[in-house]
């Protein structure tokens, strides 16, 4: 009874929300390691948690969500510019920008799991030479995607798609390759600034850029008539002026003094080891990613492809929005999950896992029922045409149990990325994917009167057998021995980073 009153004093203070503040890791961690915590102070815990992750997430699902936004609304205009546009920016959007998309976030991951640790560890030098390096190699696979887009007609027809769509497609594509190098130097910023908690000059960077993008798009393709072309360039002159403010802010803020110490050849040094954490973090990332573009894509073979097509991008592009909610959740979880690591706080790191996840569940119900409410309504933002309207109300169900699941996924794959076990979900994304959910699906639209309702449903069995693998990966997690792989990656970071980090995964 002694012991616990030693710990009773400072968890009382949340009693006070204005005293949550003053309660640290080194705390809580004492806490929980003093034995089983009594049912009276999990709601003082979980405040102190939830505060945490909210503060940190809050801004990262703005980030998230509002560069989505500039994509959601450039679709939106080319939308009604016809069905044909649409089409030919939905397949561009998703079989070649998604493409692309899927490997510099995935690539990025890298950052986020050792910047992390390094952050929470206090080794700050280490990260400005961290994020260099991996801009290196965005900017190696940007120039490598450059040929994808510029080709992409003849792939888009390579893969099926009609002569029509894909000429659009292309049209599409190629207005994009600016995009794609803004993409390379944003990805490894952003996961820069927010491994240093560095997420609310980010959110009105996003904001900001968004709103201009709006009326940007407006003028080029309303008042100045540029049609798909004009439509792709301001997509791609909106995310360069993103590139250019975080650029600004990471070299003048004081906020980075300690992190970014200027470029540095040591960029160029351990770059082999690197790209091999880089690769398994792309691989991740991207098995998840183009799962539900493949959705997409493979609904251009279906007969009547204009409307197939219109109606599940329409619903991508809702699944998408949920998603970028869920990535910025995910991106606080990695951070806070790297930060405990880093620090040897393994029980706060577990903690969070619960905390992150009870709270994801209970979003994911919220945004389902939103999506089946508004069911009939969901599609008016992109078209008028009525049998696109009808095809996407029917879809809806299917929509709302991709947003529940997809509500849960991310956050899972966040504690992942924080634990740095990219190769392992990596394995469990390809075989619960392409090797289960891909096939079935592809069975039940092709051999069946189901068409895109059976290629969807075969692809949420895929997702529902990989949420409850990373759901016994996660339970089965030995949190004290995570702690000293972190050490580890952050021993031989130091100096030469990130030198054999890969062996230590």
């Amino acid at each position: 009874m002694g012991e616990e009153s030693e710990y009773q004093t400072p968890l009382l203070e949340l009693d006070s929300h204005s005293r949550i503040r003053d309660l640290s890791s080194v705390t809580i961690e004492e806490f929980l390691e003093h034995g089983p915590v009594a049912v009276r102070w999990w709601p003082r815990l979980v405040a102190w948690e939830s505060r945490l992750l909210w503060i940190l997430s809050g801004s990262s699902i703005i980030v998230s969500v509002a560069t989505f936004m500039l994509s959601f609304v450039t679709q939106m205009f080319s939308g009604h510019l016809g069905a044909l546009e649409l089409a030919g920016a939905s397949i561009a959007n998703v079989g070649i920008q998604g493409l692309a998309y899927g490997i510099m976030l995935g690539m990025a991951s890298a950052v986020q799991t050792v910047c992390g640790q390094a952050y929470g560890a206090k080794k700050y030098s280490s990260m400005g030479i961290i994020c260099q390096r991996a801009i290196i190699l965005h900017l190696g696979a940007a120039f490598l995607l450059t040929f994808l887009y510029w080709f992409s007609g003849p792939v888009l027809r390579a893969i099926g798609q009609t002569e029509s769509i894909a000429e659009q497609g292309e049209i599409f594509a190629r207005g994009l390759i600016p995009q794609l190098y803004a993409f390379a130097l944003s990805c490894p910023m952003q996961r820069f600034l927010q491994a240093q908690n560095i997420v609310n000059p980010l959110a009105y960077m996003s904001v900001a850029v968004f709103l201009l993008h709006i009326l940007l798009s407006w003028i080029v393709v309303y008042v100045l008539e540029y049609g798909l072309l004009g439509a792709a360039l301001t997509l791609s002159f909106s995310w360069w002026l993103f590139v250019i403010i975080n650029a600004l802010y990471i070299v003048l803020s004081p906020s980075c003094k300690e992190t970014w110490t200027g470029l540095s050849t040591s960029a160029f040094t351990g770059i082999w080891p690197y790209f091999k954490l880089t690769v398994s973090s792309a691989v991740m990332l991207c098995l998840e990613i183009w799962y539900s573009q493949g959705l997409v894509l493979i609904s251009g073979l279906l007969p009547n492809p204009t409307i197939s097509l219109d109606s599940i991008s329409i619903c991508m592009n809702y699944l998408n929005w949920d998603m970028q909610f869920m990535l910025g959740l995910s991106a606080a979880t990695s951070v806070r999950i790297g930060n405990e690591l880093g620090a040897g706080h393994p029980k706060v790191a577990k903690f969070s896992v619960i905390v992150v996840n009870a709270t994801s569940i209970v979003i994911s119900i919220i945004f389902s029922a939103i999506v089946l409410s508004f069911r009939v309504g969901l599609s008016r933002l992109f078209t008028s045409d009525t049998a696109v309207i009808d095809a996407v109300s029917n879809l809806t169900p299917l929509l709302a149990i991709s947003v529940f699941l997809n509500g849960i996924q991310p956050i899972l794959s966040g504690v992942a990325i924080g634990s740095g076990w990219q190769a392992i979900v990596a394995y469990v994304n390809l075989a619960t994917y392409y090797v289960i959910g891909l096939p079935i699906g592809c069975v039940l639209g092709f051999k069946t009167s189901l068409g895109v309702v059976g290629i969807w449903s075969g692809m949420i069995t895929g997702v529902f057998l990989q949420t409850v693998t990373l759901i016994m990966l996660t339970v089965r997690t030995n949190w004290n021995a995570e702690v000293e792989k972190a050490a580890e990656r952050l021993n031989v970071s130091a100096n030469d980073e990130i030198s054999g980090l890969v062996d230590t995964i």
